[in-house]
């Protein structure tokens, strides 16, 4: 899985201190709406556009597309490490959303369902590349993929991030992303990932957890520098 270029703001900081409600991290810039505003017509709009799309609609996923196409693509690219698979990724989700509508039976919303497929599309993709992967290693001692950083290199902060973020389970890095990148609440990724609310909340602690251990220096290396 790549990281170079991942779409995250990198104002986000991994601290100890638990932090006081109202005071999340941003989403990306095509986030819209705020925590319980206007819940109700977000759930209307949210029904009846999945009722446009089952009776096919296409306005419908043209709205879809503008509501949510460039919070899925920032989703998409952060899964896969660069925009050419998240454009790819984000297209192959609409046909599987046309293509499968009819299944959808309201268990969760819509837009979490069509999350849903886009993540198992990021899935797919993974590790479809991970195959080619090791393949063109059977005939090759490089591998295609990205280069390691140069270890004499002093690294910012978004590279120290994105080399902690590819060392955590895969579970922990989408939890991550979803929540404190996205802005999705645990309720929403509970759908998206198929898994509990509870879980989502144990994920997001262990990965914020090690994200501290790899990135905060040892205690006694500060002692030492002065």
């Amino acid at each position: 899985m790549g990281t170079m270029g991942l779409a995250l703001p990198w104002r986000a900081r991994i601290t100890s201190v638990p932090r006081e409600r109202g005071t999340r991290v941003e989403p990306s810039e095509h986030f819209v709406g705020g925590p319980n505003l206007a819940a109700v017509d977000e759930r209307s709009e949210d029904a009846a556009l999945a009722a446009a799309c089952r009776s096919g609609d296409l306005r419908a996923y043209e709205r879809l597309y503008t509501l949510h196409g460039a919070r899925m693509k920032n989703l998409a690219r952060n899964l896969l490490g660069n925009p050419s698979d998240a454009e790819d990724a984000v297209q192959e989700t609409f046909l599987k959303v046309h293509r499968s509508i009819a299944g959808f039976r309201g268990q969760s919303s819509f837009v979490t369902w069509t999350y849903r497929i886009l993540i198992n599309t990021c899935y797919d993709a993974r590790r479809s590349r991970l195959r080619k992967k090791e393949v063109a290693n059977q005939d090759s001692e490089e591998s295609p993929g990205i280069e390691p950083r140069a270890p004499g290199a002093h690294p910012t902060l978004r590279m120290a991030l994105e080399r902690a973020l590819a060392k955590l389970t895969q579970h922990q890095r989408d939890v991550f992303l979803l929540y404190e990148v996205e802005g999705f609440r645990h309720s929403e990724i509970a759908g998206m990932l198929e898994m509990t609310e509870t879980a989502s909340k144990n994920t997001l602690f262990q990965a914020k957890k090690s994200l501290r251990q790899m990135l905060e220096p040892p205690r006694g290396s500060a002692a030492e520098s002065r």
